[in-house]
C-alpha cells in the first residue's frame, strides 16, 4: 500500500510543493495538507494518514505543541518535522514532544524521499547536521557501566560498524554505500541493534554507543 502522507505547513507555495512531489514520487499518496496546527488536530484523526510532515513555526499552535497533541491521538502515526530551525533547543523539544524524524527544509527531496522510507521502516532519520547536533549533546564524560545482556558487548562487529556510522548522522543508505551491503540488510543490523541495546530509537541508540 502506497504510504499515505499528509502535510502541515503555512507557506502556500512550499506547502503546493511538497504536495506534488509527494504526490509524484513513487509508493506514496499526497492525502491532505493544513495551514495551521488547529486545522491539522481537527481533520488528521478523520484522514488517518501514515505520516504527517510538520512545520515549527506556524500561525497561533507552534509544531512542537501540535505534535504533543497529534500523538496522544494518534500514537501511531509518524511524525517528520520539515523546518529551518536547526537548534538544540527546537530539536529536542520536537522529539520530546513524539517527533519520529527531523529533517531541514532545504534537504534535496530525494534524500527528503528516502529519510520517509527509512522512518516508515522504524527509523529516526535527521538531517546530517542535525543528527551531530543530537550525538554532541550526549558527549559528556559517564561512568562505564557493567555490560549486561543488553550491552554493547552483545553486538557483533559488523553490528558496531553500523551503528557508529548511526552515530555520525548517516541515514541507511549512506550506511549501506559505506559498508558496500544492502539497504534491507542495513535495516536488519538496525533492528538487531534495538534489540539487543534495548532502545526504540536512533537517539536512544546512539546514547549507548557514546556511554561506552
Amino acid at each position: 500500500m502506497p504510504i499515505a502522507i499528509s502535510i502541515v505547513e503555512d507557506n502556500d507555495k512550499l506547502r503546493g510543493t511538497l504536495a506534488k512531489v509527494i504526490g509524484r514520487a513513487e509508493g506514496f499518496r499526497f492525502v491532505s495538507d493544513y495551514a495551521s496546527a488547529e486545522d491539522a488536530l481537527a481533520d488528521l484523526p478523520k484522514v488517518k494518514p501514515d505520516v504527517v510532515l510538520m512545520d515549527i513555526n506556524l500561525p497561533g499552535m507552534n509544531g512542537v505543541e501540535c505534535v504533543r497533541k497529534l500523538k496522544a491521538q494518534m500514537p501511531q502515526t509518524q511524525v517528520m518535522m520539515l523546518t529551518v530551525y536547526e537548534d538544540t533547543e527546537n530539536i529536542f523539544n520536537a522529539l520530546a514532544a513524539g517527533a519520529n524524524g527531523y529533517m531541514l527544509k532545504r534537504t534535496p527531496t530525494k534524500e527528503l524521499i528516502e529519510a520517509i522510507r527509512e522512518m516508515q521502516r522504524g527509523g529516526s532519520p535527521m538531517t546530517t547536521h542535525i543528527a551531530r547536533l543530537v550525538v554532541q549533546s550526549f558527549q559528556k564524560p559517564v561512568a562505564p557501566a557493567p555490560a549486561t545482556g543488553g550491552e554493547l558487548s552483545e553486538l557483533s562487529e559488523r553490528e558496531q560498524q553500523v551503528l557508529d556510522l548511526l552515530a555520525q548522522g548517516l541515514i541507511y543508505k549512506e550506511i549501506a554505500e559505506k559498508l558496500n551491503i544492502g539497504y534491507e540488510t542495513v535495516h536488519t543490523y538496525i533492528r538487531r541493534i534495538y534489540e539487543k541495546l534495548q532502545v526504540r530509537t536512533r537517539t536512544e541508540a546512539v546514547a549507548k554507543f557514546l556511554q561506552r
